[in-house]
């Protein structure tokens, strides 16, 4: 009998078909034993994240104070203590600069951080057609979704990883739908964590002058979607990129990084007349969440907040996972600049849109920085 575990990848003619039309995935090409890069995923020199003569490094945090939450994380326990104002004007601070902070002391169990993270290497461990019966277009369940790089069919070069999306609607849904193999870690952290991110986003919306009433939470962030990401260790990986320069779409994002890094921030600055741009990595940190900005979120605030470009680089030495919490709007809900902010303002930046137009136009998108705003961008001033 043949050995199922045997992968034969076909020549770069079908390669396309093999990764992402019939499910193999980077993990098909890796688990065949491919010596180099295909040249379906060697990057333009522009779109990498450093050569491999670099040495990546964390920068210091010294004067800067816009990128000191993303490397020394804010204590979410001292909240509604004596330095409450304080954590407050953290959060706020780098929700307008870096978009991006790490929090720790975020109420979420060190023991299910873990668990999910072993989930995620258990689901993208399993022989292919385990992983294939909710491939994209084809899933078995209409609230999973797996699939390869971010939107292959729209792509000129692919992203070096796999990634399976699984939609929350209550938890019958979740245990009835979701992949056994990992559905029981995933409810629990995308429980604990939507705690978290719901606790910021009424911080941010406070801070804007607006009531934050539970039936707007529930409306501009009630919607929660959680990804694992695979990245396979690539044997050149100074050719390719784990995920391209983009924004997410969410309000909030609550990110899981595994000891690994590879998460890096574009961080843009004021200097003179124009701007200067910098990428930063965003280190890990034994059991803090990273916190970034949504593009809903840059819309709902008429650009209070600022939702940054991130992308991952890959690596040679071991495969890397995270997990995202994306908590977004209901799919039916419109948004828009909140009307006080329109009133103060004198004008709104972005035109009401439903959000799910904004997430279908998302996701017809190849990864091109914050290009997808562009869907709810109005001129202003007239």
């Amino acid at each position: 009998m043949a050995d199922q575990n045997i992968v034969v990848v076909p020549d770069s003619n079908n390669l396309f078909d093999f990764v992402a039309k019939k499910g193999h995935g980077i993990k098909g090409l890796v688990d065949s034993g491919i010596a180099k890069v295909p040249e379906l995923y060697i990057q333009p020199p522009q779109e990498r994240v450093f050569d491999h003569h670099q040495e990546v490094k964390y920068l210091s945090v010294s004067n800067n104070s816009s990128i000191s939450s993303l490397l020394s994380p804010i204590d979410l326990s001292k909240l509604d203590g004596p330095e409450h104002e304080k954590v407050v004007d953290d959060i706020v601070r780098a929700a307008k600069t870096t978009g991006f902070f790490q929090v720790i002391n975020h109420g979420v169990d060190l023991e299910s951080l873990e668990s999910i993270k072993d989930a995620a290497h258990r689901f993208f461990s399993q022989p292919t057609d385990s992983k294939t019966v909710y491939l994209k277009g084809a899933s078995i369940s209409p609230y999973v979704r797996y699939t390869t790089s971010f939107a292959p069919e729209k792509e000129k070069k692919l992203e070096w990883r796999d990634h399976i999306s699984m939609i929350y609607t209550n938890d019958n849904d979740a245990e009835k739908h979701w992949p056994s193999v990992c559905k029981k870690e995933v409810l629990d952290y995308m429980k604990s964590t939507y705690k978290t991110a719901r606790r910021l986003f009424e911080i941010l919306i406070e801070n804007l002058g607006v009531e934050p009433e539970e039936s707007m939470l529930e409306s501009l962030a009630g919607f929660k979607v959680v990804n694992m990401n695979f990245y396979p260790a690539c044997p050149s990986p100074e050719l390719t990129i784990g995920a391209g320069r983009h924004s997410d779409m969410s309000t909030l994002t609550v990110l899981l990084q595994d000891d690994n890094g590879g998460l890096f921030v574009k961080i843009e600055e004021d200097v003179g007349a124009g701007k200067q741009e910098e990428w930063i990595e965003i280190p890990p940190i034994s059991g803090a969440l990273v916190i970034n900005v949504g593009d809903a979120l840059q819309i709902i605030s008429n650009d209070k907040y600022k939702s940054s470009e991130h992308k991952v680089r890959t690596t040679s030495k071991r495969s890397r996972v995270s997990i995202p919490l994306f908590v977004a709007p209901k799919p039916t809900e419109k948004i828009g600049p909140l009307p006080q902010l329109v009133a103060r303002d004198g004008g709104a930046l972005y035109r009401e849109v439903v959000y799910q137009d904004y997430r279908m136009n998302f996701f017809g998108l190849a990864h091109d920085g914050k290009k997808a705003l562009d869907f709810a961008k109005i001129n202003y001033p007239n």
